[in-house]
């Protein structure tokens, strides 16, 4: 089986920042790839935030944080980001057109050692791995928002995906603090989307018939289930951002509810839990409350 010690993580938005400290947090060398030097600020908020909240709801030591930033580097240049990587985790946004083009360059410049994932919900390997180059060493890797909390790490090869492969990202899910969670068949959402958003799409419908508001359809759920967060809850963990992207290209009722975010969240700088407001409203020296 293959060794990880170098990591790659393409793409240093929401959930790439949040890979990239977990693994970093865990003592492995990461880089941080992303195609503009504009993005650096934006990671560097991204981790600084992270800090905070590994120190206030990971009983993260002061000294434990400062080696996982130390154990961080960045860079705008794929061929020098991946010069040495033993594995990448890609993180880029849903759209196939820059994935495809993301995969073409990296299986070019990449070392043949290098193992390919992906982070994407909603695009299955067998989409993407002939761009690769690399099929047999090309598998998904997804994390669920908050990792730091939900802390499973679903694990999706393809047909053409060898034993290898996947077996070393099993363990390096392993080595990072992860549950690896195996997905025996490709799927659409994984295993965790797959039960979540029907769920979580019965109480937007809810909301938007005016059947109920937002505050007792989470204290419905969470008296009734003993579940420590409500739908909306739920909504804003996983990111009001990555909600819009997968519901604007859903049935009627979903475009419907992307709107609605769009509108009243995003173009507000609502985000959800990581930005500090959503459905809810987050104050810097709190956590989640009901974690």
């Amino acid at each position: 089986m293959e060794k990880i010690s170098n990591v790659t993580v393409l793409g240093g938005g929401n959930m790439g920042s949040q890979i990239a400290f977990q693994i970093a947090y865990k003592g492995f060398n990461v880089i941080i790839y992303d195609i503009s030097a504009d993005m650096y600020s934006k990671v560097i908020e991204h981790l600084d935030l992270l800090k905070t909240i590994y120190l206030r709801e990971a009983n993260a030591a002061e000294e434990d944080i400062e080696n996982a930033f130390n154990n961080i580097s960045y860079s705008f240049n794929l061929s020098e980001a991946v010069r040495n990587a033993d594995l990448t985790i890609e993180a880029v946004p849903e759209d196939p057109a820059t994935k495809q083009q993301l995969y073409t360059e990296l299986g070019r410049v990449a070392p043949e050692k290098t193992i390919f994932t992906t982070n994407s919900s909603t695009m299955l390997p067998s989409h993407l791995m002939e761009y690769t180059g690399r099929p047999h060493k090309f598998l998904s890797l997804h994390f669920s928002n908050l990792l730091f909390h939900c802390n499973i790490a679903e694990i999706m090869k393809s047909t053409k995906t060898d034993v290898e492969s996947f077996d070393t990202v099993v363990e390096f899910a392993e080595a990072i603090g992860m549950v690896p969670i195996i997905v025996k068949k490709e799927q659409r959402g994984y295993i965790l989307n797959s039960l979540l958003m029907p769920f979580m799409g019965a109480a937007s419908e809810l909301y938007l018939k005016g059947v109920s508001d937002v505050e007792t359809i989470d204290k419905t759920w969470r008296i009734a289930t003993g579940s420590p967060v409500g739908p909306f809850e739920m909504y804003d963990i996983v990111g009001l951002n990555t909600i819009y992207n997968i519901a604007v290209n859903g049935e009627l009722k979903d475009r419907l509810f992307a709107q609605y975010i769009k509108e009243n969240f995003l173009k507000k700088g609502k985000l959800g839990y990581l930005s500090g407001e959503g459905f809810y409203k987050y104050p810097k020296e709190e956590g989640i409350g009901r974690y």
